[in-house]
């Protein structure tokens, strides 16, 4: 199964390619396509959509140029997108605190190209003195000494989904900090795979002995170069604790609903799409099912086909007549 492939994901790849392109000059299509994981035909497909991107009065000068030949692809900017940008004070200031905040990250090269050109920076907003401190959960320690030495960790969790909170071993996989929060993804004994937990709600933390090397040898989904946290806000997707694997069928035109949620589809049954979604709550799940419509259904689990009829006999029962 591949991943689907939302509007937002599309965007971010394609100007990585276009990055990639404008630092290459010129690659072979096969070259370019195997580097992004597409095939020729979806590669020249996704330039086409840049094709006439620019900046105004979009003369052609001020378009992106993309040459496609039988063999080869190359691209080349405008004056004014290859001229060097100009940053306002406050846009200079959201950069150096966005460097910094990367920069605090344990792990991160402080002496490396990020840390050169933020005293660059530094120098031309003539504030040295700024500061960027990331929150220490309780258990962020016990958990990335876990990972350094390949050793399970017993939790106690809180879930936000579910407002309760379990106790479950977990081998701790990989650390980072995104949109001010610290998160691992870490093997659950309980749910016998790859799960993501917020640090600061990991209650207690204790050593529950070595991993095991079939856990340490998982896959994790990738990192985006260059990132300290896996691509997008949280980047690709890694379920939570209590998520649940439901596989849904209905109409393709409603195939809008499901690019905003991780979902994969699995293929067509009687004339509908059949996508496959994780879902942490029944109250999220009840939401996109009322959103797909009647015709959509829950193929599995079993004990989730009832959800949406009922939620929809609640709703109704609200504006049922009033007494008196």
């Amino acid at each position: 199964m591949s991943p689907a492939t939302d509007t937002a994901t599309r965007l971010r790849r394609l100007l990585a390619i276009l990055t990639w392109l404008a630092q290459e000059g010129e690659a072979p299509i096969e070259e370019v396509a195997s580097r992004f994981d597409l095939t020729p035909t979806a590669l020249v497909a996704e330039l086409e959509m840049a094709a006439c991107c620019g900046v105004p009065p979009y003369t052609p000068d001020q378009l992106l140029e993309i040459v496609v030949t039988e063999d080869t692809v190359s691209t080349r900017v405008g004056t004014v997108l290859a001229r060097p940008r100009r940053l306002s004070p406050s846009e200079g200031l959201a950069l150096a605190a966005a460097a910094r905040a990367v920069l605090a990250v344990p792990g991160s090269d402080e002496d490396g190209a990020l840390s050169r050109a933020l005293a660059k920076l530094d120098r031309a907003l003539g504030q040295p003195g700024i500061e960027v401190e990331l929150d220490s959960p309780d258990q962020l320690d016990t958990v990335r000494a876990a990972l350094d030495e390949h050793q399970r960790l017993a939790i106690s969790y809180y879930s936000a989904s579910t407002d309760q909170t379990t106790d479950r071993t977990i081998t701790p996989r990989r650390l980072f900090a995104s949109e001010g929060h610290w998160y691992v993804d870490a093997w659950c004994e309980m749910a016998d795979s790859v799960r993501r937990f917020r640090v600061d709600r990991i209650a207690t933390a204790v050593p529950a002995g070595p991993a095991a090397e079939e856990v340490l040898a998982v896959a994790l989904p990738p990192v985006a170069s260059g990132g300290t946290a896996p691509s997008g806000a949280l980047g690709a997707f890694v379920p939570g604790p209590d998520s649940r694997r439901v596989r849904i069928a209905a109409d393709p035109a409603k195939a809008w609903l499901f690019e905003a949620v991780p979902s994969v589809v699995e293929g067509d049954e009687d004339g509908r799409r059949v996508w496959e979604v994780f879902v942490g709550g029944d109250a999220w799940l009840e939401r996109l099912l009322l959103r797909l419509g009647p015709d959509a259904r829950v193929i599995e689990p079993s004990e989730d086909r009832d959800l949406a009829p009922e939620a929809a006999r609640r709703i109704l029962a609200r504006y049922g007549p009033s007494e008196g």
